[in-house]
């Protein structure tokens, strides 16, 4: 008897630590009933983000993987480094519009990694824009982007961005994750042409975020 119960003793703490250990989800938050306008204009104070994400370059049957290294602020301004097998791969740096990379990108993958990452990790900043409801989400509509948004947490689905030239980026989310209390998509696929990039965000932070 004495043994059986010092065998369900132990079990007991066995099943204790292991739940413990279990990180406890958090629910998305929901905002039915409240303006989208007024839930975006809430992450206006981020001026900045730097993340560490794994990347998956793809351009018709060739791909390309690597880790991320990133800091990008909302004009636009960014510094970028990629390593593969723990070697320097390629460096862009874009300020006031000017890009630099080392070595050399041609401007399909340098559109991909300067405007198409400012629209697609602050999706929320669009401006001037006009809402339509339909079928559980938001359409954010301007001149340049449209925009899906899951109507309940005003979260991104996915992004359309039109180009000077004509073309345009696409982009869509997924797994959505929660950073002090910001909520933003871990995954995020970006698309141009034979092009496409794959980011899987492993550490971010907010600047200015409250």
């Amino acid at each position: 008897m004495l043994k059986e119960l010092s065998r369900l003793f132990s079990l007991s703490l066995a099943l204790i630590f292991v739940f413990s250990c279990v990180p406890k989800r958090v629910e998305i938050p929901v905002y039915e009933g409240i303006d989208v306008r007024d839930v975006l204009s809430a992450k206006n104070n981020i001026s900045a983000i730097d993340t560490t994400f794994s990347i998956v370059f793809e351009k018709n049957d060739s791909e390309m993987r690597g880790e991320g290294v990133l800091n990008i602020s909302r004009n636009g301004d960014l510094s970028l480094r990629v390593y593969s097998f723990g070697f320097l791969a390629l460096e862009v740096t874009s300020e006031k519009g000017m890009i630099k990379s080392n070595p050399r990108i041609d401007r399909n993958k340098g559109k991909l990694l300067t405007q198409g990452l400012r629209d697609c990790l602050f999706w929320w900043d669009i401006q001037n824009f006009d809402v339509d409801e339909k079928d559980g989400t938001y359409l954010l509509k301007n001149f340049s982007r449209e925009i899906w948004l899951d109507k309940k947490t005003i979260l991104p689905i996915k992004q359309r961005v039109s180009l000077d030239d004509g073309r345009e980026l696409h982009i869509s989310y997924e797994d959505m994750e929660k950073m002090g209390d910001v909520w933003y998509p871990s995954k995020i696929r970006i698309e141009l042409s034979q092009y496409s990039v794959t980011l899987k965000i492993r550490e971010i932070l907010f600047t200015g975020a409250v």
